[in-house]
């Protein structure tokens, strides 16, 4: 009897699991779909305050840390504008043109991270390595969730 209390108890504690991995890639497509609309100068506005109240930015800093977010946002909508405008009807990239865009993004990160460093002190710099580290990692166990 207990045997049997303890099957239905994982079956049901097992199904409700199953039910919220669905609810959370509704609310990341819904997330999405709000924020494609963003202009890079509220997505630069937002990203920048974040890391001024993170790592306590002086007034200088804070400039310099604008505008290099709104550059790269600005990059990065040009880019979504591209493939939106190259894109067909169910047409995936190739395994070259996938190699190109993350050869991009990648090229794009490590430019962001020496800007960054000659902007920040060691300390402030020291504690976006550490943001950037924890965000990259939590976004990567997400994706294993699913």
């Amino acid at each position: 009897m207990k045997n049997l209390l303890v099957i239905a108890l994982a079956l049901v504690t097992l199904n409700g699991v199953a039910q919220e991995r669905k609810k959370d890639s509704k609310d990341r497509k819904d997330r999405m779909e709000r924020m494609k609309d963003i202009t890079p100068t509220e997505i630069a506005d937002l990203k920048s305050k974040k890391l001024t109240l993170a790592l306590d930015l002086s007034e200088a800093q804070q400039k310099e840390v604008y505008q290099l977010i709104l550059t790269d946002a600005t990059e990065h909508q040009k880019m979504r504008a591209e493939r939106i405008a190259n894109k067909t009807e169910d047409a995936k990239p190739t395994k070259e043109e996938m190699v190109k865009m993350r050869n991009q993004k990648l090229d794009q990160l490590i430019e962001m991270k020496r800007k960054m460093k000659s902007i920040l002190n060691a300390e402030q710099y020291e504690k976006f390595e550490k943001m950037s580290h924890r965000n990259r990692k939590g976004k990567r166990n997400h994706r294993r969730k699913m």
